[in-house]
This record gives structure tokens, C-alpha cells and sequence, in this order.
């Protein structure tokens, strides 16, 4: 698939929107999809790409960024290697990826479930308190909610073909010790631990389990599985090695001043009163020769970034082989879409060869800070 550093631009302004973009893969997620007639851009084995779909989208991007007049749209494209041309065959390009990924899933049965689609857009709408608010918010996206509908579908249809390239297979010993040896750097450092989660309010019994827990009057597995509030209590408090999830800032701090074997005070967090023990240290040894090295949670890790390579690999290679196959037409630019300006004689091409245009957005923020938002989401 085609690197479209300009796609990615649309990808992280929509980004700006709150969450309503969050559904959505970055391949299509705020593709122009209303205009279906006129000016038709390209042709995918008889499907039409219109031009409207094409200009729409440049036009959200330069509506989210800031550059809706001339003489700022010409200058940005100026200053990141950019011309009229450049903009439309990246945005086609993701389109004809898009249709094929719609192709290919058909052939290989792949289908967005309507039931699967609308428990999405209930999902999104419950973020907003009134339809009003969640209207509002698909407007600001550049996007009606039939559009948004087409999104869903395709990132579904999308996540479904790239499943049907998953492999089973186990990797070998050596291809398990290769990737071990590129991660585990990584991995040097991490702590386990097992933590009894008790409600904010309940601090008198978390001071109460604490002191039987110092005085060996229970084991924490035990006074885990009768008092912690979370999920993790039917397995004595595990929680797992910190360096393959992500804790609240105060857990990891409390678990970072602990060694093997030592337990902290009350410890409150989001998500309430927590006793946290440091259950084993991992100490990376500075060449993995074997596995058996590695803490089984740490091979199942490994094995998962393999096989995930591995399908990743695949899919690239059937959407190429699935490209190269397909009946493709573009036409060229038409010379009143709104985004065809007049650049500076020699300017366009004045950027730097492999110039990442990607890497400043207008207002000069990257392209990781726009995702920052959704990464917090991540923690525990």
C-alpha cells in the first residue's frame, strides 16, 4: 500500500474533532463519500472515484488546518514539496486502496454487518447528550452521518479482510529468538505485580486487610480474592509486568519504589484504594540464546509481533499483487477543482528529496501529537 503522508493530514486533523473520528481506521476515515455523480477521477474495474469525493476531501483538510484561502493553500503545499497535482493522486491513491480493500473483501466474504454498524454509531452517539450535540459534532467532522455509516463499513470491511491473513502457524525457534533478541532491551527492568483494588470509600478496610497482610495473618492471594473489587481477584491480584500494559500514574510510581517480594501502603487512584506487591523483576540478559530465557508472558508477546509481521507482510503483498491486477483509470486533473492553484514558478519542487510532509501539520504540531488524546485512553 502506498505511503499518503497527505491522507495522514486528514487522519490527524479529523483527530481534532473529540471523538468522533475515533471509530474509524486512518485508511478511510474522513474520505469525502457524498458526491456519487459528475466528473468522475478514476475508474477501479468500473467503479467510479468521482472528483467531488476527491475535492471534498482536500477541502476538509484544508478546512482543519487552516488553509481555505489561495494564497495560504499554495503556500503550504509550496513549503512541503506539494503541488495541486501531488495532493490528488495521494487522495486517489487511498481511494483506489479503499475499493479494492471493498473488492477483495466481497470476493473473499467479507461483510460490515448492519447490526455490527449500528451498535458503532449508537456507541459514538451516546458520547452526546442530545442529538443536537451529536450532529453538531459530525458537522465539525465535514461529514453527514450516512458518511460517517460509509466509514464504519469500510474501516469494518477493512479490519475483516486483514483477519482473513492471520496466520496460525507457530514460529520457529529462531524466528521467536531473532525478534526476542530486537525486543528485549525492552523488557529489561519490568516488574509483576498483583494489586487488592477496595472502592475509595472503603479505607478503613484497606487499612485493616493491610495490617493482617504485614502481621501474615493472610497471604495476599488470599485477601485478594476476598476483598480486591476487580476483575483480577480470581487470579490473586495479578495484574501482569508492567511493561506490556499501562497503569495509572500512581500505581507505576508506588510499583516502581518496590523489589520482589515487597508490598506498598494504601495507594489511591482513579479507580480507587489499591495494596500493590511486587510479585518478580526481570532482568534482561544481554543476548537471548533460548526461549526458555524469557518469562512465559514475555514469548507469548514475541510470538504475537511475529505472526503479527507476518500477516502484516501478507496483506501488503496481496493488495499490491491485487492492485497490480485491477483495471485502473485516472484521469487527469480537472482545472476548476477549488485546490487546483497557481504555485510559484519553481517553488513545488524546491523540497528536499524524502521530505517527511507529514511530520508538521499548519500550525506546526506533529502527527504523533494528534494522537496523543487516544493513547491516554489506553492506561488503566
Amino acid at each position: 500500500m502506498k505511503s499518503s503522508a497527505f491522507v495522514k493530514l486528514v487522519c490527524a486533523a479529523s483527530l481534532t474533532t473529540a471523538c468522533i473520528m475515533g471509530l474509524t481506521a486512518c485508511s478511510g476515515s474522513s474520505l469525502g463519500t457524498s458526491t456519487t455523480s459528475g466528473p468522475v477521477a478514476a475508474t477501479v474495474n468500473g467503479t467510479n472515484i468521482y472528483e467531488g469525493q476527491v475535492t471534498e476531501t482536500v477541502e476538509t483538510v484544508r478546512t482543519q488546518l487552516g488553509l481555505t484561502d489561495e494564497s495560504t493553500w499554495a503556500e503550504w503545499m509550496e513549503q512541503n514539496g506539494y503541488t495541486p497535482e501531488k495532493v490528488r493522486e495521494e487522495v486517489l491513491d487511498t481511494f483506489i486502496d479503499q475499493e479494492l480493500v471493498r473488492q477483495g473483501a466481497a470476493e473473499k466474504g467479507v461483510t460490515a454487518e448492519e447490526d455490527e454498524v449500528n451498535s458503532y454509531i449508537d456507541s459514538m452517539k451516546s458520547y452526546y447528550d442530545t442529538d443536537e450535540a451529536w450532529q453538531s459534532a459530525l458537522e465539525s467532522a465535514g461529514m453527514s452521518e450516512d458518511e460517517y455509516r460509509t466509514n464504519i463499513e469500510n474501516s469494518l470491511l477493512s479490519q475483516g479482510l486483514y483477519q482473513t491473513f492471520a496466520t496460525s502457524d507457530e514460529p520457529s525457534e529462531e524466528e521467536l529468538v531473532t525478534k526476542a533478541n530486537d525486543l528485549v532491551e525492552n523488557y529489561d527492568g519490568a516488574k509483576k505485580s498483583s494489586h487488592i483494588l477496595f472502592n475509595t470509600e472503603d479505607e478503613d478496610t484497606a487499612q485493616e486487610v493491610l495490617n493482617q497482610l504485614k502481621s501474615g495473618s493472610i497471604s495476599f492471594e488470599d485477601a485478594a480474592k476476598e476483598y480486591s473489587k476487580d476483575s483480577s481477584a480470581s487470579n490473586g491480584g495479578n495484574v501482569g509486568w508492567d511493561k506490556l500494559t499501562s497503569f495509572v500514574t500512581e500505581y507505576q510510581s508506588a510499583l516502581d519504589e518496590l523489589d520482589k517480594g515487597e508490598m506498598s501502603g494504601l495507594v489511591t487512584s482513579s479507580y480507587g484504594i489499591h495494596i500493590i506487591k511486587c510479585t518478580d523483576v526481570f532482568h534482561a540478559p544481554s543476548k537471548v540464546t533460548s526461549m526458555d530465557q524469557l518469562p512465559d508472558e514475555f514469548v507469548d508477546e514475541v510470538k504475537s509481533q511475529v505472526q503479527s509481521e507476518e500477516q502484516q507482510t501478507a496483506y501488503n503483498a496481496w493488495l499490491e499483487e491485487y492492485r497490480e491486477q485491477a483495471e485502473i483509470v485516472i484521469n487527469e486533473i480537472p482545472d476548476d477543482v477549488s485546490y487546483n492553484v497557481t504555485l510559484s514558478e519553481g517553488e513545488a519542487d524546491s523540497g528536499e528529496e524524502g521530505a517527511d510532509p507529514e511530520a508538521e501539520s499548519a500550525d506546526g504540531s506533529s502527527d504523533e501529537a494528534a494522537t496523543s488524546e487516544e493513547e491516554k485512553a489506553s492506561e488503566k
